[in-house]
């Protein structure tokens, strides 16, 4: 499959090339034409295109005039290679770009295009800062040609996602586009309640009292495809019922749960699946719960109950960290994406586990969400008739891209040729050896003056990095994706000489790490992999923040036999190669196994994906021959 691939992505680009230039043709033309000109000429192509006119037709003559738009407007020229990438997006491609090769830009070149017959166009990005960034920067050349750009993001309010959604392009995030899908769902069923004139009112987009945003699905072009489509599409978007206010009715069980979870012992009292973060009691466990004191409030509690809420708090003593899974922020639980670093905003763990670290931390124990709605990331971006991605990292996951999304990767070339470089692995002991090598690598290069990043796989990781550097008194900048505009704003500066900034692996994506000259003489950006993480893609993510645009840079991984992905890949294994590293036992291992459960780990994600999908297309199915709604109404698969 990867090398027909390959085939076919190099006949298209061939084929592609000769319209490159046909473009740029078409784009010296446009150069003769004053603004007002340029504006006739896109009204021109919009009236072809609503007259039914095919859009690959147009395509020469919009790029072109898109390419002159992005001259004057803001001072950026698209690249050949650029406009290969447009032209890739525009066939449903997964267009594969190396990072800072300007997806940015070339993302206008095929929204401007999918606007012409005024159905409108989606760009999907990875949070809402991202969204409004590249909106805004973007704008100017919108605005050149009289298109409407509109942005929606967490803080919207229904007046503004409508307005946003009528724009021609419209910026946003994945979570809202498929949150505004299911909550438009559940006002058409609430209209079929309503008398037939409430119900027209509810279901107009035009009335100030509509509850629908959104208007018919069009085109979507997904930024960082690979994350997306397929890091966060484990998880179905749900949303829930009216949470009722006031304490959770069961707050005691939770609470005397987290109070007892400590005294049971691993192996003893419950056995653990530390893959699946899951635990389950021995029947010594179980007579310990019985035994443990309660309060009154408890005592006719069923003993099934206890156990699983017993189960669940030691769950959470042992595989969830302050930190790492979550953060404590106002008095409320916050969750921490694992794939990309980031704070999820809005969203609570399922199946009581929320309210279990609720209670852990002696905060106000809410009450269980109820699911209102639900709908997969692959069965949203489905929906579209036209879609397409870009990225950077999208290697071994193009298979599954094209056999769920019918994408297809093509590699766009690089505008100049990479310089990076990869330095040796290297092996640590322990994990303070680790950092201890770490500190000594950086102090090595900022003494040099050389601009170092370093990537760490949690919050919480990137503050012990950061203590050992503060030890050293080497001056630094912590990212750790609590605050994404902040992030953006210093991730920019990580290029200047005896810069030097800790970072999650995601932080700052999407924005360009800028090299002064005095860096690129010294050889450029040094990235360190502080331990692999779960996805391939998230490291070679981090890498690419090296060696952008035909700039020198170099990278290296660190390693040690405490590393999560050791245990995330082999389970026990990995705990019996530990145990012998602290005893001072040889172990027959090297470097390789550390990839080696960076695969498993990936292929057990895609197995859980596929199953997802199995059960999620079962379930509709399902619902859909009992003539129920398979995105509002539930059934057991």
């Amino acid at each position: 499959m990867r090398l027909w691939n390959r085939l076919w992505s190099q006949h298209r680009l061939r084929t592609w090339r000769r319209w490159v230039q046909q473009i740029q043709a078409v784009d010296d033309a446009y150069r003769k034409l004053t603004d007002q000109e340029l504006q006739r000429e896109f009204r021109s192509l919009r009236y072809q295109a609503l007259s039914g006119q095919p859009l690959a037709k147009l395509l020469p003559s919009t790029f072109g005039l898109v390419r002159q738009a992005a001259r004057r407007s803001l001072a950026m020229e698209h690249y050949p290679v650029q406009i290969l990438g447009g032209i890739a997006l525009h066939h449903g491609a997964t267009a594969v770009m190396q990072t800072g090769e300007g997806k940015t830009l070339t993302a206008t070149l095929p929204l401007v295009l999918a606007a012409l017959p005024q159905r409108g166009a989606h760009l999907i990005t990875a949070n809402d800062y991202l969204a409004e960034r590249d909106a805004e920067l973007m704008q100017p050349l919108y605005e050149l040609l009289g298109l409407r750009v509109g942005v929606v993001t967490g803080d919207s309010t229904s007046a503004q996602r409508r307005l946003a959604y009528e724009a021609d392009i419209t910026y946003s995030t994945a979570k809202e586009i498929g949150f505004d899908f299911l909550r438009d769902r559940l006002a058409i069923r609430q209209a079929e309640t309503l008398p037939g004139a409430a119900a027209a009112e509810l279901l107009d987009p035009t009335t100030t009292n509509s509850g629908v945003v959104q208007r018919e699905l069009n085109f979507a072009l997904i930024d960082e495809a690979d994350s997306i489509l397929i890091d966060e599409a484990r998880t179905p978007l749900i949303v829930s019922h009216p949470l009722p206010r006031g304490e959770n009715p069961r707050a005691d069980l939770y609470r005397w749960a987290a109070a007892v979870a400590a005294q049971f012992v691993p192996g003893t009292d419950f056995r653990s699946d530390v893959q699946h973060r899951r635990v389950e009691l021995t029947e010594a466990g179980r007579r310990r719960a019985r035994q443990c004191p309660r309060p009154a409030t408890l005592a006719t509690a069923p003993q099934l109950e206890l156990y699983q809420f017993v189960e669940q708090a030691i769950a959470v003593e042992h595989f969830y960290q302050d930190g790492r899974q979550y953060l404590i922020h106002d008095g409320e639980v916050q969750i921490v994406d694992e794939f990309t670093g980031r704070v999820a905003e809005g969203r609570k763990w399922r199946a009581g586990l929320h309210q279990a670290i609720e209670a852990r931390h002696q905060l106000l124990v809410t009450c269980e969400t109820g699911e209102a709605a639900r709908i997969t990331v692959q069965d949203l971006f489905l929906r579209y008739p036209q879609l397409a991605g870009m990225t950077g990292t999208v290697a071994a996951s193009g298979p599954e891209l094209q056999a769920i999304y019918r994408l297809w990767a093509v590699d766009v070339p690089t505008n100049r040729p990479p310089q990076r470089k990869r330095w040796p692995d290297k092996l640590c002991t322990s994990a303070r050896d680790k950092w201890e090598a770490i500190a000594d690598e950086v102090a090595q290069l900022h003494a040099t003056g050389r601009p170092v990043l370093i990537g760490t796989r949690s919050i919480e990781l990137s503050q012990t990095l950061s203590d050992c550097l503060a030890a050293r008194q080497i001056s630094h900048e912590v990212l750790n994706a609590t605050h994404v505009a902040a992030e953006a704003a210093i991730i920019a500066q990580a290029g200047r000489k005896n810069a030097v900034t800790v970072a999650t692996n995601m932080a700052g994506r999407g924005t360009d790490i800028k090299l002064e000259a005095d860096a690129l003489a010294l050889g450029g950006l040094h990235v360190i992999c502080s331990e692999l993480h779960e996805s391939a893609r998230i490291d070679r993510q981090l890498i690419g923040r090296c060696g952008r645009q035909g700039d020198p840079g170099s990278y290296r991984h660190f390693h040690c036999w405490e590393d999560d992905i050791l245990v995330a890949g082999y389970g026990k294994r990995a705990e019996r190669w530990r145990q012998a590293v602290r005893q001072g036992k040889s172990v027959r291992a090297d470097v390789s196994v550390f990839r080696t459960a960076q695969r498993r780990v990936e292929r057990r994600h895609f197995k859980a994906r596929q199953q997802l999908l199995f059960q999620e297309g079962h379930r509709q199915q399902l619902l859909r021959e009992m003539g129920a709604d398979p995105y509002l109404d539930a059934v057991e698969t």
